[in-house]
């Protein structure tokens, strides 16, 4: 870890009364650093979601944040928590019901539904904890079949999709079906179907959830190295392990987002400078 990293700690804080004894759990916590902003991927300003009723359901209070190209960042939070609802928005699956959306520059909360749907497809790659995969289909169909609708002729694809497989280390799987494949074959088949199109955000929803602590690290290294590359990744997460990845935390809790990793606390972030860094202590 650098003095790059743009992190911060969350320090030890008194009791709940005035003056009463320090709780010495040292918590995780990676904080944007103001200073090190570069070009805005994604905008959030006062973006809420309220379901309709009745009764009517907040499901994600009106809140801000800025994404910048290049960021690795991490959402965790607790389920019920509006996980789902904020990847639903950032993902251009739903419309927020509140606020300003901006991708890439770009006002979403007001587009037509048919150029959402096109700018998910140019600019989004989705990693899901189930694969999502095709099982009648091989690897290399899988990945490439991401592509129909991007107006790209059939041996192009095919030829994208073996660049893609081979580039996630399964150049000697590119013919298999998934049932024949581990769960972490299943999940690199996955990371090179949403890196196919060339995106400019990787959204990863739970991408660990269904795999052993072995594949699990693996994965996280591919995309740790996908960020070493320049790609902007974004994990929606409640493991405090994937999220120690991440060079940058945000905790979403009862709708609303907290900046630094709060998942399993409610201390408060010091005005540590920027560039250290504290784990949790062994219990």
């Amino acid at each position: 870890m650098t003095e790059d990293d743009a992190t911060m700690i969350l320090p030890t804080v008194s009791g709940g009364a005035a003056g009463g004894p320090a709780d010495d759990t040292a918590v995780f916590a990676r904080v944007n650093d103001p200073a090190a902003a570069g070009k805005a991927l994604i905008e959030l300003e006062g973006v809420g979601m309220t379901y309709p009723g009745p009764p009517p359901v907040e499901a994600l209070k009106p809140v801000d944040l800025r994404i910048d190209e290049g960021e690795y960042v991490a959402i965790v939070g607790p389920s019920g928590s509006g996980k789902s609802t904020l990847l639903n928005l950032l993902g251009l699956l739903d419309a927020p019901t509140a606020g300003t959306y901006r991708l890439d520059g770009r006002d979403t909360s007001t587009m037509k539904e048919a150029h959402r749907t096109q700018l998910r497809a140019e600019k989004i790659g989705f990693i899901f904890q189930s694969f999502h995969l095709m099982a009648h289909r091989t690897a290399t169909e899988n990945v490439a079949m991401s592509l129909v609708y991007q107006g790209i002729p059939k041996r192009k694809r095919r030829q994208i999709a073996r660049e893609k497989l081979e580039l996630v280390g399964l150049s000697h799987r590119l013919d298999a079906l998934p049932t024949t494949l581990s769960g972490g074959e299943r999940q690199r088949v996955a990371i090179a179907r949403a890196l196919a199109a060339g995106p400019s955000l990787l959204l990863c929803d739970e991408p660990t959830g269904n795999l052993d602590s072995k594949t699990a690290d693996s994965i996280m290294a591919t995309l740790d190295e996908l960020h070493d590359e320049g790609l902007t990744i974004l994990i929606i997460t409640h493991d405090h392990e994937v999220a120690e990845r991440a060079l940058r935390a945000v905790t979403i809790r009862d709708g609303q987002l907290r900046e630094g990793n709060h998942l399993h606390d409610d201390h408060a972030v010091s005005a540590a400078a920027a560039g250290t860094l504290v784990m949790p202590k062994a219990t």
